[in-house]
């Protein structure tokens, strides 16, 4: 039996910071509904050359020192509302030599030519990286550095940076992004079957279980999921590093009991805490020479 997925496409950039404010949302979907869902992702190439860029609600744009430090100071500002960690404290995105988002959204595209699973946890790293870490990740040596932490084969990966590959399946991703009329981002495509619709911003979780519902004509449903210790250590061991928020939002919980929780888990030396910026992320503790079949890796 065929059983259709609702698909939920993130028009996207790897440096936009309200599609890293969208990571709960989106974890928080993939609890809820599990295997009714597919993620996916597009391209949408933010910022081409940050000289001839300007977002002017935040005045952003032009000179690329003057840009990176307003960058550092809108991504606090909308850490503030939707809770992921930012590191503003060194924070050099673009540079005259390095101008563009385009090389993050090009890397990904060769990570996906690879391997779909490897390319999304490669994402979210190039994500992290820039957000929370304040590292330049349109630099070739820092995506190759993050390549290979999620496990992908370097060879291969620096062969369709260089070979034009990588390029020729962004400017598919580019036309996509220009023929659905995608001009800021995240903007999400909610498809069912032949039925579609399109969200633009930043959305509540509420909005899109509207619409699936909607969409589907009631047929998708989500499951509230416990929120015993083992499910939550169950859902941190599966992404393999959360900031707070995700738990709290895919779990229902307030502030307080998921940092009693996390005391709890740290205290039974489960998780450790690892600080990002002007938060943290929680990690489950690997045991002795535990080896990934996926990435190749044994961790210590």
């Amino acid at each position: 039996m065929n059983i259709k997925k609702v698909e939920i496409i993130e028009f996207t950039d790897p440096v936009c910071t309200w599609c890293w404010g969208s990571e709960p949302l989106l974890r928080k979907l993939e609890t809820r509904y599990g295997d009714q869902v597919e993620i996916k992702y597009i391209m949408g190439g933010l910022v081409r050359d940050i000289r001839d860029f300007y977002d002017s609600y935040n005045d952003i744009g032009g000179d690329p020192e003057r840009s990176n430090s307003q960058i550092a100071k809108h991504w606090l500002e909308a850490s503030e509302r939707h809770g992921m960690p930012v590191k503003s404290e060194g924070f050099t995105l673009f540079t005259d030599e390095y101008p563009s988002s385009y090389p993050q959204n090009i890397a990904y595209k060769a990570a996906q030519m690879e391997n779909q699973q490897l390319a999304d946890k490669f994402l979210r790293r190039i994500r992290e990286a820039s957000a929370s870490e304040a590292r330049q990740t349109n630099k070739k040596e820092v995506l190759v550095e993050l390549a290979s932490e999620v496990g992908l084969d370097i060879a291969k990966f620096l062969e369709r940076l260089s070979d034009g590959s990588a390029e020729a399946a962004f400017k598919e991703d580019l036309k996509t992004t220009y023929k659905y009329g995608v001009r800021g981002f995240p903007t999400f495509l909610i498809k069912y079957g032949k039925k579609e619709m399109l969200m633009r911003s930043y959305q509540s979780y509420e909005s899109f279980k509207s619409i699936i519902d909607t969409i589907s004509s009631g047929e998708v449903k989500d499951e509230i999921p416990n929120n015993t210790e083992k499910d939550i250590l169950d859902f941190i061991e599966k992404y393999e590093r959360v900031a707070p928020i995700e738990i709290m939002l895919s779990f229902d919980m307030n502030e307080s009991e998921t940092n009693t929780l996390i005391k709890k888990l740290e205290e039974n030396n489960q998780c450790r805490t690892v600080q990002a910026g002007n938060g943290y992320y929680i990690e489950v503790i690997v045991r002795p020479m535990s080896c990934d079949q996926a990435t190749g890796v044994c961790r210590v």
